[in-house]
């Protein structure tokens, strides 16, 4: 049996749009962690568990990256290639591609392959294969010619056998197909030919590979619609021979033979295929998996906006665009049978409700009478059983029943009812039905509004963006900021456009609104009374950090700040929003966020917006700094790296504008003089790092002193 689980977008802006496509999804030194390499200028580092991007990285306009970015399973770096032949190797930490480690290799390269176990193998399109630490040693060694004039590469693959890496690929010339196995450990190149068979007229459109100790196993998918497998050796009997194989049959007529965009294939394991493309010739693209021990389907899932024809499997997720965004089917084999692949069957032919299926029971059954006793009884229990299903039908579909047509009051005490049953598996799917009820009847009655059964449903804690996202596009319209709040701190997956359209609401909405909603107030503390009271005089005897607001600490600082030191002092310890306000604030601080992503729509908000948020930023920074540990009062109050962090978007996507607005300039000299003073003592700081470096090495040399000594340190 096999089962193709609910899937979820994983990149919240499409892919795909550039001249090659999306490249290639490839494996991080992380299980969770993957890269996605757009066919423009981008790769992107994604954690499915959170589905949010942790990195995202892009070449120089006018550069085009050429083959998929993979790991550097030996060093956690990454690898990329741009222009068929600029190599770019960089971290974590990196920033700008153009500013990593670079080689410009003196042929064109067709793919970079890295494996756990073994160093990045480099495949160039004329069939050579080089390790990356040679690569590097010797940037312009020549690059020999494997393949002959006019064979292009068209598919290729790495294995682990016996702990050496074995690299496969496949090339076409002329509507023939060529197979090259190279064996590392030996260092020898084998190439076969490919026979079609009777077959001769179809053309191969996507290829997939297993292995075991003898044998490679190569998939590969025809314009005919079926799939044929060849078993290539590992070990041949003459490596020096072009040899030649034969294709077989595999599986018949998967997918239309008229498509010609949008298939693909992929070998789950050794009993399972996964096949992407449309079953029939008018039908839409379907994910199914095949069952290829028993050639029988044993799922399938409809793709109404299409794919690309583009297939990765890790693990237990399946990941394609669909449409033009990047996602990510769960998937589950279990370990293949008779009973379960015959049952599959008997399924997809009968598209009826099936409640149980009816098994035989051939230890008491008599040839093909089915008419014992056991088998009567059985027959009565399922009979009963759909008896018992008719009459009482799930909670789930009773409430979506009563969403239709009963009042807000009333669906309101219906789902207090229903979450109070015990959860099932499938809880979030259903939450996620309600949502989208609810939704679609205020859309078809913009009067019925339930607010609080909405409510009620973002609490249970199990909603994301990508399941409902109509939710906060409706509580947008009606500015509902309570409901905002909540969605903020709830959903894990919310696109950055949909994080600055709450900003622009938060910064906009007047006081007096702000003043009758219920906001969470738990990440905000009462600490903007204290320091209104506080006088001047007291506050210009206190050291920020480091940092003295009043206080000139490094000699070019502008001295217009000291012209009005009262005014300063006033601006920067008021708070400039009110607490509530301030509330919302904080949930914009502790969303997360890809800042590729979020700098074009920090733009669009109004200057005086952005320049009210920097000094309630900088307000936020003054008061982490009066204390030891850096930290904010209150249960869930900002952190020092998010309020630093917002403070160089805001100034990143706006400088240019705030700069010119009057009421900014005090505070833009305040942050200027800030970085100033924070500079001074980096610079004292790493004066005396060198002696305390000293310091430490003595520490470690305490072995070998004797029992009493006298030391003198000189420090400089």
């Amino acid at each position: 049996m096999a089962a193709l689980e609910e899937g979820f977008t994983l990149s919240a802006v499409p892919l795909g749009a550039g001249p090659n496509g999306l490249l290639g999804v490839e494996q991080s030194d992380k299980t969770d962690q993957f890269l996605v390499t757009d066919g423009g200028r981008t790769v992107i580092l994604y954690k499915v568990s959170d589905q949010k991007p942790l990195g995202s990285w892009s070449v120089k306009q006018g550069q085009i990256i050429t083959c998929p970015a993979v790991c550097n399973f030996q060093t956690g770096e990454y690898i990329v290639v741009h222009d068929n032949k600029v190599l770019r190797i960089w971290s974590n930490e990196d920033v700008n591609l153009d500013k990593v480690f670079k080689a410009t290799l003196p042929a064109e390269i067709y793919r970079i392959h890295s494996i756990q176990g073994t160093e990045p193998l480099v495949l160039f399109k004329e069939g050579a294969v080089r390790g990356l630490e040679a690569l590097l040693a010797e940037p312009q060694q020549k690059i020999e010619t494997v393949i002959s004039d006019e064979e292009v590469i068209k598919w290729t693959k790495i294995f682990m056998v016996f702990r050496h890496p074995v690299l496969i690929f496949i090339t076409e010339k002329h509507g023939n197909y060529f197979a090259y196995i190279q064996m590392f450990n030996s260092r020898t190149l084998s190439k076969y030919t490919l026979l079609l068979g009777q077959e001769e007229k179809s053309v191969i459109q996507s290829f997939s590979a297993s292995v075991d100790r003898k044998f490679i196993s190569l998939m590969s998918l025809s314009s005919d619609g079926c799939i044929y497998e060849t078993l290539i050796p590992i070990h041949p009997s003459d490596p020096e021979k072009n040899q030649r194989v034969v294709r077989s049959l595999l599986l018949k007529t998967v997918v239309s033979g008229n498509a010609r965009n949008g298939v693909a294939l992929t070998v789950l394991d050794k009993d399972h295929l996964a096949v992407l493309g449309p079953p029939l010739p008018a039908s839409k693209e379907c994910l199914s998996i095949w069952n290829t021990k028993f050639q029988t389907l044993q799922t399938s899932k409809e793709l109404p906006q299409g794919t690309s024809g583009q297939l990765w499997y890790y693990g237990e997720n399946l990941f394609m665009l669909h449409g033009k965004f990047l996602t990510v089917v769960p998937y589950k084999c279990e370990v293949s049978s008779l009973a379960g692949a015959l049952g599959k069957l008997k399924h997809s032919q009968d598209p009826g409700p099936q409640t149980v299926p009816h098994f035989v029971n051939w230890e008491t059954s008599q040839g093909y009478g089915l008419g014992s006793q056991n088998s009567e009884q059985s027959k009565r229990i399922l009979r009963r059983r759909k008896i018992e299903v008719s009459v009482q039908p799930p909670a789930s579909k009773q409430l979506l029943s009563t969403i239709k047509k009963d009042s807000e009051k009333h669906i309101e005490v219906e789902l207090c009812k229903f979450l109070a049953i015990k959860q099932t598996p499938d809880f979030h799917t259903v939450i996620g039905d309600i949502v989208l009820e609810l939704l679609g009847r205020h859309k078809a009655e913009p009067s019925f509004y339930p607010r609080n059964s909405l409510m009620q449903l973002i609490q249970t804690h199990v909603l994301s963006y990508s399941l409902c996202p109509g939710l906060m596009e409706v509580a947008l319209e009606k500015a509902d900021v309570q409901m905002l709040q909540l969605c903020l701190q709830q959903f894990p997956d919310i696109p950055e456009s949909v994080t600055c359209a709450c900003l622009k609401i938060f910064l906009s909405i007047s006081d007096d609104s702000l003043q009758e909603a219920e906001i969470n107030m738990e990440s905000v503390s009462d600490y903007s009374d204290s320091v209104q009271e506080e006088k001047m005089e007291e506050q210009t005897e206190i050291l920020h950090n480091g940092f003295n607001p009043e206080e000139e600490n490094c000699d070019n600082c502008d001295r217009e700040l000291n012209e009005k030191p009262r005014d300063a002092a006033e601006e920067t310890t008021s708070c400039p929003v009110i607490p509530k306000r301030a509330a919302l604030l904080n949930a914009i601080l502790h969303s997360a966020y890809s800042e590729m992503f979020l700098l074009p729509h920090l733009k669009d908000i109004p200057a005086q917006h952005v320049t009210l948020f920097l000094q309630y930023l900088y307000f936020l920074y003054l008061k982490c700094s009066e204390n030891a540990t850096m930290t904010l009062p209150g249960l869930h109050p900002p952190t020092l790296n998010q309020i630093m962090d917002w403070i160089c978007l805001l100034l990143d996507a706006n400088f240019t504008v705030v700069v010119m607005i009057p009421e900014a300039k005090r505070l833009l000299l305040s942050l200027y003089k800030f970085v100033k003073s924070q500079i001074c003592i980096c610079s004292e700081l790493n004066k005396i790092e060198v002696s305390f470096r000293e310091l430490q090495k003595l520490s470690q040399e305490k072995n070998n002193r004797e029992l009493y000594s006298i030391e003198v340190l000189e420090l400089f």
